[in-house]
Order: C-alpha cells, then sequence, then structure tokens
C-alpha cells in the first residue's frame, strides 16, 4: 500500500513538473510572436501613412459616388413622405440650361460650371476656336495651348481631342528632386498657391512631400521662358498706414499679392518677407485671437466690425490683442508669420458679410 502512495506522489511531482514547463514554452512562444506581430505591425502602419495623401482623392470621390448612388435610391420614397404633394421626383421637367461643354448650336457660348480637379479631354466641334474653348471652361487661352504644345498661331480642327486643365495654369509631373518650392519658381507661382489647391495630395501632409512621377496643378503657373500671350501683371499693395475710423476697409498689411480669391481660397494672400505689423482692416471688437484649433489658419485673429462683417487675419507669428478688446481701424493687431498650413511668410486675409465669403479687393481701399 505504501508503495502505491509513493508511486502516485512520484506521478503528482512529475506532472506538475511537466505543467510548469509547458507553461514556460507557451509563454516564450507567444512573447516571441509578439514581438514579430509588433515589428510587421510598425511596418504597416508607416506604409499606410505614406499613402495617406495618395488614398485621399480616391477615398473622397468614392464617399461622393456612394453618397449620390444613396440619394437617386431614397429620393422616391421621400418624396411620398411629404402630404398632400403627389409629384414624382422623375417627372419634374428639368433645366433648359446647357452645362455641356458639348453645343447643337456652335454659335452658343457655354461655360462650364462643375467643380472638378481632373484634366479631361475635349473633341473639338464645329466652329470652335482656342477662345470660345478657353471660355466653356472658364480658363485662359493660354492654359490650353500650353497643355496641348500649340504656338500662339497654331490652329485648331474639328475632331481634334484637346486636353483640358480644371483651372488656368500648369499641370507638372514630378521628377527626381522636385519640391513645391522648386515647382512654384520654375512656374513663377508662390508655394502657398500649390498648397492651397484642393486637389494636389502629398506624401506628406506635414511637409508637403511629393512622389516621383505625381501629377500636380500650379494655379496661374507660366512654362520657364515662355512668353503669355495675354500680359501676366502682378498687383502690389498700397501702403497700409495707421489711419482714423471711416466705416471703410483699408489694406491690413503692405506686400505682394501671392495669391487671389477663388472659389477653393476664400481669401486673399498677400507676401512680405520683411514680416511687417498687420493692421485691423476697420474698427471693430476683437472675437477670436490665436491657434484657436488644429486648423491649417494657424495663429489668427478675427474682427467683429458690427455692421454684419468680419476680417479674418492668418498665419500671424505674433498676435498683439486679446478677445473682448476693441481696436481702431489702422491698430496693429499682430505681425505677419508662417504659422499653420503655409510654406513662407505671407498674411491670409477673409472678408465675411453675413455669413457669406467676399472678395477683399472688392472692399479694400
Amino acid at each position: 500500500m505504501e508503495d502505491l502512495y509513493e508511486s502516485f506522489g512520484a506521478l503528482i511531482e512529475d506532472f506538475e513538473q511537466f505543467a510548469a514547463e509547458l507553461t514556460r514554452f507557451v509563454s516564450k512562444t507567444l512573447h516571441l510572436q509578439f514581438i514579430r506581430f509588433e515589428a510587421k505591425k510598425g511596418t504597416f502602419v508607416a506604409a499606410l501613412y505614406k499613402q495617406r495623401g495618395r488614398l485621399a482623392r480616391r477615398l473622397v470621390h468614392s464617399g461622393m459616388a456612394g453618397l449620390a448612388a444613396l440619394g437617386v435610391a431614397i429620393a422616391p420614397v421621400i418624396a411620398q413622405e411629404f402630404p398632400g404633394r403627389d409629384v414624382d421626383p422623375w417627372e419634374v421637367p428639368t433645366s433648359t440650361a446647357v452645362l455641356s461643354a458639348a453645343s447643337e448650336n456652335p454659335e452658343t457660348s457655354t461655360f462650364i460650371s462643375d467643380v472638378r480637379g481632373e484634366v479631361v479631354e475635349y473633341t473639338v466641334g464645329p466652329g470652335d476656336t482656342v477662345s470660345t474653348i478657353a471660355e466653356k471652361f472658364g480658363i485662359l487661352t493660354d492654359t490650353i495651348r500650353w497643355e496641348n504644345d500649340l504656338g500662339s498661331r497654331d490652329t485648331i480642327k474639328e475632331g481634334q481631342v484637346l486636353r483640358i486643365l480644371p483651372i488656368t495654369g500648369i499641370r507638372h509631373t514630378v521628377k527626381k528632386g522636385d519640391t513645391i518650392y522648386s515647382i512654384a519658381k520654375k512656374y513663377d507661382v508662390d508655394a502657398q498657391v500649390i498648397v492651397n489647391y484642393p486637389f494636389n495630395s502629398y506624401s506628406n501632409d506635414e511637409t508637403f512631400d511629393l512622389a516621383i512621377g505625381q501629377v500636380i496643378i500650379v494655379p496661374d503657373g507660366v512654362p520657364p521662358k515662355e512668353a503669355p500671350t495675354a500680359p501676366r501683371i502682378r498687383q502690389i499693395t498700397p501702403d497700409a498706414g495707421t489711419v482714423v475710423a471711416s466705416g471703410r476697409f483699408v489694406w491690413p498689411v503692405s506686400g505682394s499679392i501671392s495669391q487671389n480669391f477663388v472659389w477653393y481660397h476664400k481669401g486673399l494672400d498677400i507676401s512680405n518677407k520683411a514680416a511687417p505689423n498687420i493692421l485691423a482692416a476697420d474698427a471693430g471688437t476683437i472675437v477670436g485671437a490665436g491657434w484657436l484649433d488644429n486648423y491649417g489658419y494657424g495663429n489668427r485673429v478675427v474682427i467683429d466690425h458690427g455692421n454684419g462683417f468680419r476680417t479674418l487675419y492668418a498665419h500671424m507669428a505674433a498676435i498683439y490683442v486679446v478677445p473682448g478688446q476693441t481696436v481702431a481701424r489702422g491698430s496693429a493687431i499682430g505681425k505677419m508669420g508662417s504659422t499653420g498650413r503655409s510654406t513662407g511668410i505671407h498674411l491670409h486675409f477673409e472678408v465675411i458679410k453675413n455669413g457669406v465669403y467676399l472678395n477683399p479687393l472688392s472692399v479694400l481701399q
């Protein structure tokens, strides 16, 4: 009997030793697998991070297409939810306005009003000229000639296919060593103009890195050693001095206008490497001052002028005012800088009236 107990005790000890060794083995194996997983995960995440700028356009386009499809599917259901109305949304007559580049009447001038970011192909129709096509798409004739290698005296023929850029400017294919700064210099624009164009994407949105072979649009760009058929004018702002309040807007700073007001850039960019003080365009109350969020404006000041108007001053290096403070027309409110989504020292200036963005050039004196 005693031999039986001894044998049973030895069996228990062997089992305990086996369980301990098995636990150590499993723990060590899981630890090694976890280390390998972490290494692979880091590589995978880094690859996704680099691709985020390149995939942004696809994700946006896919999302918009999905929303459009959903709207088409549920439109009849929504129409039935309104009592007393028997309108079939598919039987409502469409507008007679033509929004296509093609026109049955060659004398009809059609303006392409949709917002797009892609280069499209246009087949020349009867009576088309470079000028009429440029007018249809809302761009300059030089843009069509540069994109299609047409000289100032070259004519186009019916049936010829032309590439049409979405805006006036240049299409550039990125080569080794290219940066937004070198591209901007090459095409005689400010680098901020390239960054502000919403359909340009980057390998890294913080440093604006570009990928070799990537195609970007340079708004208002001019090819090197190319004489445009229309004169290229650079507007210089008048000196902004201290003035008394009069209910009119004065220039907030002196410098060169590096980008004008367009649909995707709702303000005026004024550059000056000397980084001068920025003045209040009119008297009012400070309703915002500082880096209010993580938006690309950086350090900014917002002034409520009490008459439906508000003005915004962005990318400041320093701010001289605080919320609640009142300022006179021409008072210094900060120093020009390059904070936020900016490529160089400049002021981004906006004018808003009752929530609507205005072209600052229409109100500045």
